[in-house]
């Protein structure tokens, strides 16, 4: 049974690391909401690899440094209304092995 999602909003100090994640394709991106604007965005449209888990472990790695690199090191993980198991869990757990902290 899902629950309602609550809303996540990211700051500036902290920023939403939001994940969609489908069949065919997983993407991540790093939000700031007061601003408007995407800090960070990775997917595997374009790469042809697939969503299984070793793709969503490579998309966390490249959004952590990503992130990095535009000078964010704290999110807020918004996994939408997933479960966060499989992919969704070896997403995160890869963004925090690179260096990002929820």
């Amino acid at each position: 049974m899902r629950g309602r999602k609550r809303k996540i909003i990211g700051t500036t100090d902290r920023p939403r690391l939001s994940v969609h994640r489908s069949l065919k394709n997983i993407q991540a991106q790093v939000i700031d909401d007061q601003t408007g604007r995407t800090l960070a965005f990775v997917t595997t449209v374009k790469d042809k690899t697939g969503c299984n888990v070793k793709a969503a472990a490579e998309v966390g790695k490249k959004i952590a440094a990503l992130a990095l690199k535009a000078g964010v090191t704290k999110v807020v993980f918004d996994r939408g209304t997933r479960q966060f198991h499989g992919r969704i869990k070896a997403l995160a757990d890869a963004a925090r092995e690179g260096g990002l902290k929820f």
